[in-house]
């Protein structure tokens, strides 16, 4: 059996996008690790049997010392560890952790590409120079690790201009999956419609489009409650902060409910679920919204039109768009029919592409052939 590194950016990040993977690892006997930022979650894996490496590392910052102590943690981390496999995931993980793995010789590299980040979607001259040196990275990171996985061809078709990847390094996998016996399909609401918001409450997230929807829509129907859902993250220089949320809450646009840790349970107190993101990898609310039988309006972009059936399960409207987001909202909870043929279809959609037991097998069958 073989040892395999985990590298990402923090505990709770691979809690709930990566944990099932890695429990399925070690049941078939592989050793299991991983290098991440630690938070109260680092016991959850502890307990499951993995080995946990705390790393140092800013999601979003760039200063020079503090990106050096990171590269040089992670140099001691896979030193130490001498993994068969290192399967990076997030930004930095992939850019780092592949680099120092092609350095240290590892055997094989397994990177996960969840979306390129803020620096793709920025504009002025400050991000298109940071573009040219992320570009340079990502082709020394990528250049021959044997399996590239990719949610979306919009991450694939960049990375490929950039010289980054071959198309034998190319796996696509639609998301994290879910496990399905955790989303039953709920009733509902029937007194006032519930459109939500569930997400990390930052900018490009499309919390600020969402709250001006909300005016725009409230301002047309009276039986609509607009709730947010979603912690913010301090860390995260794009995070909206809670004197911001508490303005808009004291101003009766939206209802804000905080962190759920139940998903499922709150996705069931709505009619529709909103992603007005302004890029994704392939967003997990999404998929969970379509487990839990939930027509959604999220916009059209990498990640967010590719985890939809659009007008099938769900609509596409303008990114940073109110008006448009809006409209999409309007459209759905004011037709009941339509809102119903969408969730009907998006839970086909859930059992047909995201189960979590399929994007496991992918994985391990990743893994045993490296």
């Amino acid at each position: 059996m073989k040892k395999i590194l985990f590298i990402v950016n923090v505990d709770w990040f691979f809690v709930s996008h990566r944990l099932p993977i890695a429990l399925a690892a070690i049941k078939q006997g592989h050793e299991v690790h991983v290098a991440c930022g630690v938070t109260d979650k680092k016991t959850i894996l502890e307990s499951h049997g993995l080995v946990v490496h705390p790393l140092t590392l800013s999601r979003s910052g760039t200063g020079v010392f503090s990106e050096f102590k990171t590269l040089k943690q992670l140099f001691t981390i896979i030193k130490l560890v001498e993994p068969d496999i290192t399967h990076s995931i997030t930004i930095k993980p992939v850019l780092y952790g592949n680099i120092i793995s092609r350095l240290l010789r590892v055997p094989t590299r397994v990177a996960s590409i969840s979306g390129l980040g803020y620096v793709f979607i920025a504009s002025g001259i400050k991000a298109k120079f940071f573009r040219v040196f992320i570009a340079l990275l990502y082709r020394s990171a990528l250049s021959d690790a044997k399996t590239v996985i990719f949610q979306n061809s919009s991450d694939r078709d960049v990375l490929k201009k950039l010289g980054a990847i071959k198309p034998e390094q190319e796996l696509f996998i639609r998301g994290s999956g879910v496990d399905l016996s955790l989303y039953p399909v709920l009733p509902e609401p029937k007194d006032k419609l519930v459109v939500m918001l569930v997400a990390r409450l930052l900018i490009d997230k499309g919390v600020y489009e969402f709250v001006k929807a909300a005016e725009i829509i409230k301002a047309q129907v009276d039986n609509v409650r607009m709730v947010l859902v979603g912690s913010t993250d301090p860390g995260n220089p794009n995070s909206v902060t809670m004197q911001k949320i508490k303005s808009w809450v004291d101003a009766d646009i939206i209802e804000y409910w905080g962190h759920s840790s139940e998903v499922a349970a709150t996705m069931s107190k709505s009619n529709v679920i909103v992603l007005p993101s302004y890029r994704e990898g392939l967003p997990k609310v999404l998929i969970e919204a379509a487990a839990c039988g939930r027509a959604v309006v999220t916009t059209d972009v990498p990640g967010c039109r590719d985890a939809i059936e659009p007008n099938e399960t769900g609509l596409l409207v303008d990114v940073k768009s109110a008006s448009s987001l809006a409209s999409g909202v309007l459209s759905l909870i004011s037709n009941d029919n339509l809102r119903y043929k969408f969730a009907k279809n998006a839970r086909k959609l859930a059992e047909r592409d995201f189960n979590i037991n399929d994007v496991v097998s992918m994985h391990l069958s990743i893994y045993s052939k490296e």
